[in-house]
This record gives structure tokens, sequence and C-alpha cells, in this order.
């Protein structure tokens, strides 16, 4: 067999956009035959699919996945290039296949190599390629979380999905004991604070407590610098400022926020109201909040004008 080296890997990739692993096995399985290794991309649907690799994909799905017991919960964001992609009842069925399957993984880098949930034959690296070449667009999957209910802790997984998939939120609620987990005012709750989160996109933290020194530093010296206190004496300075400080880190603390359902309490006034009803602790212990493309630099481009320029190519 004719030894393979990394120019000709090298060449194979730059041909088909193909991974470097991909490129390796196909000259392996053709005897270095560039040509043949192509064609053996194209019928794996690796090279189709890997010539799409470059496409921004900002559209896409924000989808969950919370097991019957409610003890685990996953929330996940998959990326396509359009919405018409995100709408595919395959690439749906992606989405909540990966949601299902990451909650045994701890990273993207972990989950890609497992075997595919629906069909161990190929990895979920292998079927997302698949699903490129089916649907003609880059598929990524961008980022995903766990939670889970620790050993000896009580309380329950919860998740809320938001403008067709493309805000997500996923909560943990902790009780005192398990006698409460399947009761269905705690059950309320639980939700309510997933939908509270994805209403509040300012938030970050549970409360005030949690959020580190470092930030309240941040606004301080933000505060300071402002036009409106040049004039002001230090400790008129100082008093204007510590207020706005205050403020400004409820507005990042979710318990401190007036609840979506009646503006007249606070969530922490809705957490000890269900407290009180049920008569144990309560306590959110953590969330995380998802939206479809933050922080995806999206290529902005003219219709007219590609297909002018695809027509002028040809």
């Amino acid at each position: 067999m004719a030894a393979i080296s990394a120019k000709l890997v090298q060449e194979l990739r730059q041909k088909t956009n193909a991974g470097m692993m991909d490129c390796k096995k196909a000259l392996t399985e053709t005897d270095g035959d560039i040509e043949k290794a192509i064609d053996w991309l194209r019928q794996k649907g690796i090279a189709k699919g890997g010539t799409k690799g470059d496409r921004v994909a900002a559209e896409g799905l924000v989808d969950t996945y919370i097991e019957s017991s409610s003890q685990v919960g996953v929330l996940i964001e998959v990326n396509c290039q359009t919405d018409f992609v995100a709408r595919n009842d395959a690439f749906k069925a992606l989405v909540k296949n990966l949601a299902k399957q990451a909650i045994a993984a701890d990273s993207v880098e972990a989950l890609l190599p497992q075997p595919y949930i629906e069909d161990a034959s190929v990895t979920v690296d292998e079927f997302i390629k698949q699903t490129i070449t089916q649907l003609g667009e880059n598929i990524q999957v961008r980022r995903f979380v766990n939670f889970s209910i620790a050993e000896g802790k009580s309380g329950i997984v919860d998740s809320y999905i938001h403008t067709g998939g493309r805000v997500g939120v996923l909560v943990e609620v902790e009780s005192e004991t398990n006698a409460v987990v399947g009761n269905e005012e705690f059950q309320t709750l639980a939700r309510n604070t997933a939908m509270q989160i994805a209403a509040c996109p300012n938030v970050e933290f549970v409360s005030v407590s949690e959020i580190p020194a470092e930030v309240a530093e941040k606004e301080k010296e933000v505060e300071l610098g402002r036009d409106d206190l040049a004039n002001k004496p230090q400790n008129v300075k100082e008093k204007i400022v510590q207020g706005r400080i205050e403020k400004r880190l409820k507005e990042l603390a979710l318990l401190d926020q007036p609840f979506i359902r009646d503006q007249s309490i606070s969530v922490e006034d809705l957490v000890k109201q269900v407290k009180s009803k049920l008569g144990q602790d309560i306590t959110i212990k953590r969330f995380v909040r998802y939206v479809l493309g933050e922080g995806i630099e999206k290529k902005e481009s003219n219709f007219a004008d590609e297909v002018a320029a695809q027509i002028g190519a040809k």
C-alpha cells in the first residue's frame, strides 16, 4: 500500500474540505488515489457536507430534554444556516436526539465521537455530516449544559423553550425532602421560574449574594466616571454611586425581579409563599439561559448579488 503523506492528506482536504482524519482514512481505503478518495468521501456523505463547513451557522434551535424523573435535564443549541432548515423535521429530530444523548457527555468534544443514539453504527459526528448532506447546510452543535440533582439531595430540573426554539432555559430547584418533588405546587414553581428567566435577559445570578465582588467593582468604576457626577462633592458622589450599584446588582439577580405573573411580588416572595404552603425549605439552585445565535457574527449578504456572483462564476 502506498504511503499516505501529510502533503497528500492536505491536498485532499483542500479539494473536499473534509476533516483531516476523514481524508487520511479515505486515502488509506483507496491506496492513496486522490480521485478515488474524493469519490469515497462523497459516497460516505463527508465531502459534500464538509464543503459547507465554512458557512456561518447562526440559525437553528435551542431545545431541551428532561428525563421522566425530572432529576436530569439538558439544554442544547444546535445551529444551521437558515430558518428554513431549522423548521425541517429531520433537523428537529436531530436536535431532540442530541439533547437526549448529551445527558451522558460533559462537552461537545466528548459528545461527537459517541455512537449516535438512533444508529450505533455511526458516531454523532458522522450522523451530523450525513444530515448536512441531506439538508445541504452546515450544522454545528454549538453548546449544551446538563443538570442533575446531586446524590443525597432532593428537587427537580425543569426547562422552558420560548419563541419557537430561539430562547431556552434550564433550571434546578432544590427541596428539603423528596416528599414535595411530585407536588403540583412545587413543579409549578419550577416551571414559573424557568419562564421568568426566559423573560429576563439581564438576569445572570440567582441572588445578589452570588454576584462576584469584581462585578460590583466594575460597576463602581463605570458609575464614578459618569459625567453627571463630575461636579459633585466626593461624599455625595459615593452615596449616589452606591445607590446605583445596588440597583444594578438587583437587576442581575433573579430573586429581586418582579414576578411576571404578579408584578406586586418578587420572585423571592413567590418562593417564600411556596415554602410556607409546603412546609419546607426550597431553593433555586442554578439556571442557564441560551439565546439562539448570541455572540455569533452573522454575515450580511445581498441575495441578488449572491445569485449574480454564482452565475458569473459558471
